[in-house]
This record gives structure tokens, C-alpha cells and sequence, in this order.
């Protein structure tokens, strides 16, 4: 117990006990240190390093796996606009054929309509020139008979065929000489 009131009284009395070395204890703490310092070497810090340089390799093929994501990414969004673009062009091309094709159809169409029109004006105007024909023929007809009719009142007799052919003759030349200076 001596010792140990020894080793209490040298503590409490001088406070610089830790602080003050021994060598002995160092060279004891400092062959231990060695020892697990080269037992760790051997041992520990090769499989730690494994492990650290795992682990550095898997985080450097990671980034290299993202860049490689994002380059494609970025190459994706690249296509993925020029495919927009070339569609915005494909459509405004078909739309631009629409366009062409309906003027061109309209065209057509107007184009037809006019010739449909024509034609039917040449039908209408050759019917009325067939009617108007039609027609002087039977007005002719009904001057000449009023002009025998009207011969006969005065003479009071009745022409015989050479006179009526010959009195026809007569009045139709009249009427188309008649209708010529009305027409020009």
C-alpha cells in the first residue's frame, strides 16, 4: 500500500508527471507501434487499399457511365430536333402540295365550268338561230299567204300557179332584203 500512497502522493503532488518522458516507455511504445504498424501493412492496409482502389474504380466507371449517358442524352435530344425539323418541313412540303393541288383543281374546275358555259352559250345561241330561222320561215309563209289573200281581195279572183309562184318569189325577196338592212 506504500506504493500506492507513493504513486498518489507523486501525482497529487506534481502535476507535470504525464508530461515529463520516460524513456524506457518510449522505446517500448515505439517498438509496439512498429510491430502493429507492420503487422497493419501487411495484413490490413494492402486489403484497405484493394478496397479504396475498388471503390475508385467503380466511382470513375459510374462518372464515365454518365457522361457517356449524358453524351448520348445530349446526341438524343440532337436527333430528337433535327426529326422535329425535318417533320416541320415534311409537313409544310405537303402542305404547300395541298395547296398547289387544290389551285391546280380549281383552275381546272373553273377552267371546265368556263368550257361547260361555252359550250352550252354555242348550244343556246345555234337553238335560237335555229328558232329565229324557224321562225322567218314561218313568218314568209304566213306574208306570203296574206299577200295572196290580199291579192285576191283586190283582183278578186284567184291567181293561178305562176302568179302565186311568181308573187311569192316577189314578197321573199322583199323580206330578205328587208331583214338584211335591219341586220347591218
Amino acid at each position: 500500500m506504500q506504493t500506492l500512497a507513493l504513486i498518489l502522493a507523486q501525482e497529487e503532488g506534481s502535476g507535470d508527471a504525464l508530461i515529463r518522458p520516460i524513456p524506457g516507455l518510449m522505446i517500448w511504445t515505439f517498438v509496439t507501434f512498429l510491430i502493429v504498424f507492420l503487422v497493419l501493412r501487411k495484413v490490413a492496409f494492402g486489403r484497405i487499399q484493394g478496397l479504396i482502389d475498388q471503390r475508385r474504380d467503380r466511382i470513375r466507371e459510374a462518372l464515365d457511365e454518365a457522361d457517356k449517358a449524358r453524351e448520348e442524352a445530349r446526341q438524343l435530344r440532337e436527333l430528337t430536333q433535327q426529326e422535329r425539323e425535318e417533320a416541320k418541313l415534311e409537313r409544310e412540303r405537303q402542305l404547300e402540295e395541298v395547296r398547289r393541288q387544290a389551285a391546280e383543281q380549281l383552275r381546272r374546275s373553273r377552267e371546265e365550268a368556263d368550257q361547260d358555259l361555252q359550250r352550252r352559250l354555242e348550244e343556246n345561241q345555234k337553238a335560237i338561230e335555229a328558232e329565229n330561222r324557224k321562225l322567218r320561215e314561218e313568218i314568209r309563209r304566213d306574208v306570203v299567204e296574206l299577200t295572196l289573200l290580199a291579192s285576191e281581195k283586190v283582183t278578186r279572183k284567184s291567181l293561178d300557179a305562176d302568179d302565186q309562184k311568181r308573187l311569192i318569189d316577189e314578197t321573199i325577196a322583199e323580206i330578205d332584203a328587208e331583214q338584211l338592212a335591219r341586220e347591218n
